[in-house]
């Protein structure tokens, strides 16, 4: 078995089928120097050839690989959104994963990351379908964080790229007010304080108090640890965001 599959196989559950299969098998098979090669160091299978082997049974749990690779997916797509590639945001991604997993992993998943981007035809939908069906809501509105990021990159968040993020958000049943909140934080706005924590700026301070603990349970980075301490950082960055809007809040205030 190549290398790309142990570094897939062992922490892979619902991802390894599907669409995202699909698309990691394809890239494998034909674009990361014939590490997919025709003599079984590794093989993908769509949910359609599942079923037709054994009977397909929906994994309990997101494994750590489950989430890289819907990240590594969904990158390419908000990457390629405005119709270039930016150097700037290709580095963001690498260097956040680097930052999760190490060198060395991030260095495989990088690797894989420039086949995916340079595959066309990905549908968007199908892939946040597999994704929805089988991933927790913290961890979706966990993914939205990231492809902001991305989209930020380059020292702006760029509009074709906010659409397409709000499309994926869609397809993720992740409804408006939490986009919102997850875009302010890209955002340099006196507002933005309220619309990270969902509020409007008219709302009393119990309000304020009510949303802020409402937040503070939906984005709590305990609700990630079943996807390992390398994806805990960036929930963690996420939950110091929302503490600082409140705190901005709280001193505007006098709370």
């Amino acid at each position: 078995m190549g290398f790309f599959a142990k570094y897939l196989g062992a922490s892979l559950g619902w991802s390894f089928g599907g669409p995202i299969g699909a698309i990691i098998g394809f890239v494998l098979g034909s674009v990361v120097d014939g590490l997919g090669d025709s003599n079984g160091s590794f093989e993908y299978r769509t949910e359609n050839s599942r079923q037709q082997n054994r009977p397909f049974r929906r994994p309990q749990r997101t494994e750590s690989g489950d989430f890289e690779l819907s990240l590594l997916v969904l990158a390419a797509v908000v990457i390629k959104a405005d119709g270039k590639i930016d150097q700037r945001e290709l580095k963001y991604v690498r260097d956040q994963f680097i930052h999760m997993y190490g060198t060395a992993r991030a260095q495989k998943a990088f690797k894989l990351f420039n086949g995916i981007i340079k595959k066309n035809d990905i549908s968007t939908r199908q892939v946040c379908m597999q994704i929805r069906q089988n991933m927790t809501h913290a961890s979706r509105l966990q993914l939205l964080h990231f492809l902001f990021g991305i989209s930020k990159a380059d020292g702006h968040v760029n509009e074709k790229e906010v659409q397409m993020i709000q499309k994926i958000a869609g397809y993720l049943y992740i409804n408006n007010r939490d986009f919102e909140s997850i875009k302010a934080m890209f955002y340099s706005s006196s507002n933005n304080a309220y619309k990270i924590l969902e509020i409007d700026k008219s709302a009393t301070n119990t309000e304020v108090k009510k949303a802020y603990r409402r937040l503070v349970k939906k984005h709590h980075p305990d609700k990630l640890q079943h996807l390992g301490k390398e994806h805990l950082k960036g929930a963690e960055e996420k939950f110091r965001q929302i503490q600082k809007a409140y705190e901005t809040i709280q001193k505007e205030r006098g709370m």
